[in-house]
This record gives structure tokens, C-alpha cells and sequence, in this order.
């Protein structure tokens, strides 16, 4: 498999999903590891702003040719935005794992991310799998 990108300033969970927190505002998304090991997407399936969304808790699926497997969220607050490109081409995940957010929280609880790797820990749990 290619070396995954893993950006500088994210927080990682196990479960290969990313967090950016700017302020009271965080956005997620899959890693470029993650998108990786699931192949070409085909269908992603995300929640309706203004709900709810709890730190290890399941905010929606994604789907490839190869699997379906649940999103899980790195830390809590409220569903703000969704990315409404996805719908319509959830391919871009695998174009740019990054840019291609998934869904904008506000409310977050920051001290929540203390419980997320950062870059170069995730660099290191990544190495471990491969």
C-alpha cells in the first residue's frame, strides 16, 4: 500500500477517522490510511445537521467495493454541516481524504481530543498495521 498522508495539526482515532478542531467548531473525516484500505467508494451515508453526534458513537457509514464500515465520531458536539458534495461523489475521499470533510460540529467538547493521537502518534500506530 502507498504511504498513507497524515497531516500535521489532526487528532486520530484507532478507527481511522480525523479531527480538526478550530475554536468551538471541529470537522471530520476519514484518514487517506483509511480510504486506502477501503478501496473505491461508492456511497457515504451522514447525518442531518442538528444532531447530536458522541465521542466513540457511530455518525454514519461509508461503503466501497470492498466493505461497508461505520464512521465514528472522534469527539461530541452538534451536526452544524454536512459536506454536500459527498452524496453526489463520494469518490472524492479517495482523491483527497482531507479535503473531502465529512461533516462540521459545533459545541465540541476540545478536551475530548486529549484522548486522540496526534500526527506522529498515528504515523506510529499506522506503522504498526502494515
Amino acid at each position: 500500500m502507498a504511504e498513507a498522508k497524515i497531516l500535521d495539526g489532526y487528532k486520530y482515532t484507532e478507527k481511522h477517522e480525523w479531527v480538526k478542531i478550530e475554536g468551538d467548531m471541529a470537522t471530520f473525516g476519514i484518514s487517506d490510511f483509511a480510504q486506502h484500505a477501503l478501496g473505491d467508494i461508492v456511497f457515504i451515508d451522514l447525518p442531518k445537521a442538528g444532531k447530536k453526534v458522541k465521542q466513540g458513537d457511530s455518525f454514519g457509514t461509508i461503503e466501497s467495493v470492498k466493505a461497508a464500515e461505520d464512521l465514528y465520531a472522534p469527539i461530541s458536539g452538534e451536526v452544524s454541516e454536512v459536506n454536500p458534495v459527498l452524496s453526489k461523489d463520494p469518490a472524492l475521499v479517495n482523491k483527497d481524504a482531507y479535503s473531502a470533510w465529512m461533516i462540521k460540529i459545533i459545541n465540541v467538547s476540545a478536551s475530548e481530543s486529549d484522548k486522540l493521537m496526534d500526527a506522529n502518534k498515528y504515523r506510529e500506530y499506522v506503522a504498526g498495521l502494515e
